[in-house]
């Protein structure tokens, strides 16, 4: 297994990131981020590189769009081991994304507010998180995917001790991840059945 060269961390609950990123820099991976955490990230005085940068592309649509691009998808999904897989990475010079750290907006919690309209719960969905979670996730063999903070402690010991993290690592957290999904999605779904569309309204029972 190679070494974790390239990280990409785009958070809602930044709690730690600091001194894992911190970290992550001193074992001399790359940093790349967006919006609010790349901000926290050089607050620590971390450098870090805009996945725009990286990209080559600009956040759009009020942040809709900032990780859905064949760079950061292709970096993630490509097969290390597979050699037709790393010709066409080559060929359209997408460099790896070794390490995912990602968490989701915080949808059940603005729902929860009473005031919340459906035009506020639709923005608090998240795409690119997901997507980002689920491609990481099915790459486990190649790529570590995190969405808790609890688990910095481990994956820095780890990169530390060997340069990337144990299969048995990645594969428990790619199924965390599938866990956080799949509570994610339903959760959505079960505000969404309570809505009346036509008149926006919410209403309570099971």
């Amino acid at each position: 297994m190679s070494r974790i060269e390239r990280a990409l961390i785009s958070l809602t609950d930044k709690s730690g990131i600091e001194h894992f990123a911190a970290e992550l820099a001193r074992l001399g991976i790359e940093i790349l981020s967006t919006g609010g955490t790349a901000r926290t990230i050089r607050s620590a005085g971390i450098k870090v590189t805009d996945v725009s940068e990286f990209t080559g592309f600009p956040e759009m649509l009020d942040g809709r769009v900032k990780t859905l691009h064949p760079k950061v998808h292709g970096a993630i999904l490509n097969q290390r081991a597979n050699a037709d897989h790393q010709r066409q990475c080559a060929e359209h010079g997408l460099q790896n994304i070794d390490l995912v750290a990602v968490n989701l907006y915080a949808f059940e919690k603005t729902v929860a507010d009473p005031a919340c309209s459906l035009a506020d719960a639709i923005e608090n969905i998240d795409i690119g998180g997901p997507t980002l979670l689920r491609a990481s996730a099915k790459n486990f063999q190649d790529v570590t995917v995190i969405v808790d903070p609890a688990d910095y402690p481990q994956v820095l010991a780890e990169i530390t001790a060997t340069g990337n993290t144990t299969l048995k690592t990645r594969f428990r957290l790619a199924v965390k991840v599938f866990d956080l999904t799949s509570s994610y999605d339903t959760a959505i779904s079960r505000w969404l059945n309570r809505i009346d569309v036509d008149h926006n309204v919410y209403f309570a029972g099971e």
